[in-house]
């Protein structure tokens, strides 16, 4: 017959005795304090009190014998000592080790796949000159309903095992001195072109298309990177996945977030509009967590439009950071790892951020960026001429200034640049033209295109004609989408005089002007965006507003509320 575990059923209750210890016990043993026992009386020889009462060793040697007795006592706290440093050892690495074994299963949960799937082509933006480099995270929604989790969630039983959209798509900009970030999303319904893929996990290859950009996962998500970077010209770090599960999940472990709308919302399917995310809100303010989280990112129609969603997701996004900022998550490393593991099974990333440590070090990459230096807009956009009642195209201009400042790490707010070019210092005086020797570089190919021929030559010729007439072209062709005259970052403030003479004597922005690492001198790289003529083309002005000319959420905004389409207003 099997022992019960149960006092009373088959065992009998343990009862410490007197000469037994508890784990604090040993603290008493050198007599200096009034420990807890099960017998005061004192009268042991090796307790350390004297029958005058006085506590102590000092009293017990005085009063005690001097014999075997005594050592006999010295010895067994000697034992115990040993014991609770072993048990104490034991514990310490028992637990260290539980710890790490946590660590690798949680490490080992993480779904990953490769960053890109075969044609990553952007360069990363250059250091500054404290030696940081921007951030850049490419944040992806699928509607996978390929689990039961997500067919619960939406759906229907026909779409299991189909590939999976991309209908959620944002890049994530953190500054290189970490102190603003924007989140910049694409419309589902963006018409781009999409570069040859491979997907990772079937190994199947599609060739290059233009379509629309939400289809890109059928190469799975590294082919949405590669899709971004060919459009944008940025380099973008990472990828982060989440699917309906994992946006329920999220939202539960970060406790919430307000959002609000201006008229009640009840988003269900209307005569002649199938489908409808089912969120179902009064007028106001409302805190939403879990699957009411996801009916609010989902929604589409009650919000008039993809536009719409997306300007309530970046609502949503914003307040999910006050709630973060609030709780002090940035500087409570436990509420930001308890996130990190949460994240594990809610999230697919790319292989370079595939653990635990790197997901938090993410996380804390935001904790010194304001409030109201966080940015949330979404790409400024046409309608598309082949079918403009379904799809979009990114808008000439606009688009092309926004994905430079992105490019060239500046912030998207003109009054932040304008101040940063006033914290400039005029530097010293440029040598003079003849002195200078400078490096043309044909990087006409930079879009994807044949580089134009000569390229190089023509612009060394317009370069003499200015004066610089130790102008020479390099042999090596290069690959930019934008003209830059970089200068090493070994020649300074004299290095970079002379490269704003260059930009000058070119009519070129002064943002066209780069340091570089060590190593290549004064340079002039002529990008795709000037491959003909002796002009160079007159760009967006330096103080021009993306963030006027889109729909745009600031994060220290709090107070703002989504406009429901009058059909969706009726409970």
């Amino acid at each position: 017959m099997g022992r019960s575990s149960t006092p009373g059923e088959g065992t009998r209750p343990r009862v410490r005795h007197a000469g037994q210890l508890g784990w604090d016990d040993g603290l008493y043993e050198d007599g200096k304090g009034d420990a807890p026992t099960s017998d005061d009386s004192g009268d042991d020889a090796g307790s350390g009190r004297s029958e005058g009462g006085g506590g102590g060793r000092r009293a017990a040697g005085r009063g005690g014998s001097r014999g075997r007795p005594h050592r006999a006592g010295r010895t067994k706290k000697r034992r115990i000592l040993r014991w609770i440093a072993f048990s104490l050892a034991f514990v310490i690495l028992g637990t260290g080790a539980a710890g790490y074994l946590w660590y690798e299963h949680l490490n080992g949960k993480i779904r990953k796949s490769a960053r890109s799937a075969g044609n990553s082509a952007a360069e990363k933006t250059a250091p500054n000159a404290a030696g940081q480099t921007p951030l850049n995270i490419l944040m992806i929604g699928s509607d996978s309903r390929n689990s039961k989790e997500n067919l619960k969630l939406g759906g229907s039983k026909e779409s299991v095992g189909g590939t999976p959209l991309a209908d959620v798509q944002m890049l994530l900009h953190v500054s290189a001195d970490r102190k603003n970030a924007s989140v910049v999303s694409i419309p589902r319904d963006t018409r781009v072109d999409i570069p040859a893929c491979k997907n990772p996990d079937t190994g199947e290859k599609f060739a290059a298309t233009n379509g629309i950009i939400n289809e890109t996962l059928r190469g799975g998500a590294g082919c949405t990177l590669d899709t971004w970077e060919k459009l944008t010209g940025v380099y973008i770090d990472h990828w982060m996945m989440v699917d309906f599960a994992g946006v329920v999940d999220m939202a539960d472990a970060v406790g919430g977030a307000w959002v609000c709308v201006k008229q009640n919302v009840n988003d269900v399917p209307k005569p002649g509009v199938p489908g409808g995310s089912h969120l179902r809100l009064t007028a106001g303010k409302h805190k939403i967590k879990g699957e009411d989280a996801l009916k609010w990112l989902r929604t589409r129609h009650a919000f008039a439009s993809d536009i719409g969603r997306s300007q309530a997701q970046h609502m949503y996004l914003n307040s999910v950071l006050r709630e973060l900022k609030s709780q002090n998550a940035f500087t409570d490393s436990g509420k930001l790892l308890n996130l990190a593991e949460t994240a594990v099974d809610s999230l697919q990333v790319s292989d370079e951020i595939g653990t635990v440590k790197k997901l938090f070090d993410l996380g804390m990459q935001l904790k010194n960026v304001p409030l109201d230096k966080m940015n949330m807009l979404t790409m400024p956009r046409i309608q598309d001429p082949e079918d403009p009642d379904a799809h979009v195209l990114p808008k000439p201009g606009s688009a092309d200034k926004l994905w430079a400042l992105i490019r060239d790490d500046e912030s998207l707010d003109p009054k932040d640049r304008a101040k940063a070019k006033k914290k400039t210092p005029a530097g010293p005086k440029a040598g003079a033209p003849a002195s200078l020797g400078v490096t043309v570089v044909n990087g006409t190919s930079g879009d994807g295109q044949a580089p134009t021929q000569g390229r190089a030559g023509q612009v060394q010729e317009l370069l003499k004609a200015k004066g610089f007439t130790e102008a020479d072209t390099s042999t090596d062709p290069g690959s930019a989408r934008t003209t830059e005259v970089t200068y090493p970052k070994s020649s300074g403030a004299q290095g970079r005089s002379d490269a704003l003479s260059v930009a000058k004597a070119l009519s070129m922005p002064t943002s066209a002007v780069k340091e570089t690492p060590d190593g290549a001198g004064l340079t002039l790289t002529v990008g795709s965006d000037w491959r003909t003529g002796s002009t160079f083309p007159k760009a967006a002005a330096d103080d021009s507003d993306p963030l006027a000319d889109t729909e745009s959420v600031n994060g220290a905004k709090s107070n703002e509320c989504m406009d429901v389409y009058w059909p969706y207003r009726q409970m």
